[in-house]
This record gives C-alpha cells, structure tokens and sequence, in this order.
C-alpha cells in the first residue's frame, strides 16, 4: 500500500480508536512516529506505546489514556504540516493551541518536542501537529 503521509495516517488510527474506545491501537513504526508517541506520553494524552515485530514489519501499539469515567483524555489531533504544504515556524511565531490547554508537536532540529519546549530553547521548526 502506497502511503503518502503516514504521520496523517498515524493520526487517524488515533483519532479513530479514541472515537471507538479502544484500549490500544497498533501502526506501522517510524523513528518520527516513535518520537510523536513519546511527546503524547509525557504530556499524558496516551498511557503508554511499546514496539512489536510481527515478521519483519514494526508496529508502534499505543495505549490510550481515559479517565476514570472511560471519557479520553485525547480529545482532538490536527495535522499542520503536509506532504504538499511544510509549515515551518520561528521561535516567535511558536502557536498556542486552545489558549495554552492543547500542544504543537514540532519538528525542531534537536528533536521533536512541544511548542512550549521548543519556545524555552529558542528554536523553531516544523510544526507537525496540533493535540488537545
């Protein structure tokens, strides 16, 4: 299967489980996706990702985080950046998203990180996606 954007593919697959109240979703693994999973768990929107091999693809699993009254803390995920349109900021131009209650994941030349993170080492880059 030819996939264009798969960070827009991973998105939806957790999009769509949190819509379905699924306990995990597995997708195909990529060192940006790994590093995407990794922001969204230490800002607590997911519980927890591991690594599978299942023959010779890797899959990411990704177990979501709900409340206590099985509502998900995930709420919304928005992909910025496309294949078709980059969008790059500075440091100064850094989105706040829903007045400081969401993330921007970026894409910065030391890593990827939350826009906050990124405004406090004075860097920007590509902002890859909006989570709230």
């Amino acid at each position: 299967m030819n996939m264009t954007d798969p960070i827009a593919d991973m998105l939806t697959r957790i999009r769509n489980a949190v819509t379905a109240k699924h306990e995990y979703v597995n997708i195909p693994a990529s060192k940006m996706k790994v590093a995407i999973a990794s922001v969204l768990r230490n800002e607590g929107f997911i519980r927890e990702f591991e690594m599978q091999e299942d023959g010779v693809r890797k899959l990411l699993r990704v177990h979501l985080n709900y409340t206590g009254k099985k509502e998900p803390v995930l709420s919304g995920l928005q992909r910025i950046s496309k294949p078709g349109l980059r969008v790059y900021v500075q440091k100064r131009e850094i989105p706040r998203v829903y007045g400081g209650l969401g993330i921007a994941i970026l894409s910065t030349p030391q890593g990827v990180m939350t826009g906050q993170d990124a405004w406090r080492r004075s860097i920007g880059g590509e902002v890859i996606c909006y989570v709230w």
